[in-house]
């Protein structure tokens, strides 16, 4: 039997071999192309904006980044391919929301949100407008909310489908205003505009560049913002914080991760790159056509940015009852 003493001594050299090994490896990354899984179809917006990060973090990297699509389930399937991927630095998440959301709308998931991945960085945000159909009477928020008191269960609002971040947010607009509206999902965002531009549900929140077009053609009209500032697109539209819900909250992220095991260097080697690739003036005049707002946080900030989304969905989650199909 090995005696304590030599047993520690052999568990250190261990340890600095693993870090050297660790080293290397970071050194010599990339050597090979990167891999950027998409968790959504092709051709959406956060298929857009991943594709143009990958074409410049390849450029930074000096290897080829490719993106591949791995849609389904909420973005589970995607998530769980990089989950199961070798941690070395050759397979990337660009994680957007739903990340968060499918931990706390889902009973169970093919990974472990928390023990699986490793943070690399958030990238940007994007704020949702609340918007109502032209013929319909409120002209406000105020108005709004005293319109749905009024007539408890009879306003209805629209949303891309069970689980999604427009139907969460009216949720939490439910229980902050306190009010019986009720959802109607859609399966996709774009069946949801449809029936909201022609009147068939009177109101929705969505991204700005959902419904721009039927906003400047006044057939949508817009009553407030969820972020905490205004949109500098939209300087005359109040806040809902500003419209008597403090701290009213929702956003969309863009972020990256890796696979949990993923060497620190190869993580921060890679998070550097992609604040680098986020101060580039066309990056975020592009990210801006998406109604998305560059915001990089590195590793340990992400991280906790995950953490505090993760408990507010969560409660909002458990005090509305929200369910997916």
């Amino acid at each position: 039997m090995i005696a304590r003493p030599a047993q520690r001594l052999a568990v250190a050299a261990l340890s600095a071999l693993a870090l050297l090994a660790g080293g290397a490896a970071a050194q010599s990354y990339p050597s090979r192309p990167v891999r950027v899984i998409v968790p959504f179809a092709p051709g959406g917006a956060t298929d857009i904006i991943a594709r143009l990060v990958a074409q410049k973090l390849a450029d930074r990297l000096g290897q080829s980044v490719v993106v591949e699509n791995k849609p389904g389930a909420g973005t589970t399937i995607g998530n769980a391919e990089v989950a199961k991927a070798k941690p070395d630095g050759y397979t990337l998440l660009f994680a957007p929301t739903p990340f968060v959301i499918s931990q706390v709308v889902y009973p169970t998931l093919p990974y472990d949100p928390q023990k699986d991945f490793a943070p690399v960085s958030l990238l940007a945000v994007s704020p949702f407008i609340l918007v109502v159909n032209a013929a319909f009477p409120a002209k406000s928020t105020a108005e709004l909310v005293a319109i749905a008191k009024a007539k408890p269960g009879t306003v209805t609002f629209a949303s891309a489908g069970n689980g999604t971040v427009p139907h969460l947010a009216g949720e939490l607009f439910k229980l902050r205003a306190g009010i019986d509206i009720v959802h109607v999902p859609y399966k996709g965002g774009g069946p949801a505009i449809v029936d909201l531009v022609s009147g068939q549900v009177p109101m929705m929140f969505a991204t700005p560049i959902e419904v721009s077009q039927h906003v400047q053609s006044g057939r949508l009209r817009v009553l407030g913002t969820t972020s905490l500032a205004r949109l500098a697109a939209m300087p005359d539209v109040p806040t809902l914080s500003e419209s008597g819900y403090p701290d009213f909250e929702v956003l969309s992220f863009f972020g990256v991760l890796a696979p949990a095991g993923t060497p620190p260097e190869i993580v921060n080697r890679v998070a550097a790159d992609l604040a680098a690739v986020m101060e580039m003036s066309d990056v975020r005049e592009r990210f801006a056509q998406q109604s998305a707002e560059a915001r990089v946080l590195g590793p340990a900030a992400f991280s906790a940015f995950l953490a505090r989304e993760r408990d507010k969905w969560a409660d909002i989650v458990k005090r509305s009852g929200a369910k997916v199909d």
